[in-house]
């Protein structure tokens, strides 16, 4: 059994799909960034910086792993799945641009544009042409890949496809990046994919393209 502490963002989503495509139980503890449930004591001795998710697995001396790429790992190594030995380097390299740049940009775009809107024009247009300029990456990329790291789905998808998720917040257009369009949708049809999309809410459904 696993406890996943968690909340309903693209963070969170990467590791209720990961649990979700290598089926093993889980059980959400829902923390609630605006109430600040991240920061009490408790939370913080599984992760030290107060960053959703974080995972105990009671199969394993209740092991705490904090930061969501390093759970991904985890799993993976754990389960056999979605990390292949023969290709770890390519899944290496696209894990870490999805934690180093994809998610810490777009999440700054989130910060600028959709929750704080007028409060930094300037950052508005720098984290939107960002963005953009990562569709564009992406999309180059997925022109001669079906999946990030070659022709297997692994944790790098995992991790990436949560932030293309939000694509209904960018005002970019996912259908102008055909070929970024086409790996959203195929992941977006993976059965464990809708399940850990719905992980804290049921009734919530993948955006179309």
């Amino acid at each position: 059994m696993i406890d996943l502490f968690s909340s309903d963002t693209p963070n969170g989503k990467k590791v209720s799909i990961m649990l979700e495509e290598i089926g093993l139980d889980y059980k959400v503890t829902k923390l609630d960034l605006s109430k600040g449930d991240q920061f009490k004591s408790e939370f913080k001795k599984i992760s030290p910086f107060s960053k959703i998710p974080a995972i105990i697995d009671h199969s394993n001396n209740k092991e705490a792993v904090f930061e969501s790429g390093a759970i991904l790992i985890y799993l993976a190594e754990k389960s056999g799945k979605f990390y292949g030995l023969e290709n770890k380097l390519k899944i290496d390299q696209w894990l870490m641009a999805q934690m180093g740049s994809i998610g810490p940009f777009i999440g700054q775009y989130h910060f600028f544009y959709r929750f704080n809107k007028g409060l930094s024009e300037i950052s508005e247009k720098r984290y939107f042409d960002i963005t953009k300029s990562i569709y564009k990456v992406l999309d180059d990329h997925l022109k001669n890949n079906i999946f990030l790291a070659g022709d297997e789905y692994s944790i790098a998808d995992i991790a990436t496809w949560p932030w293309i998720a939000r694509h209904h917040w960018h005002d970019i257009g996912l259908k102008n990046y055909p070929n970024l369009c086409k790996w959203y949708e195929v992941i977006s049809k993976r059965p464990a994919v809708v399940r850990g999309y719905k992980f804290i809410d049921e009734s919530s459904e993948i955006p179309k393209p």
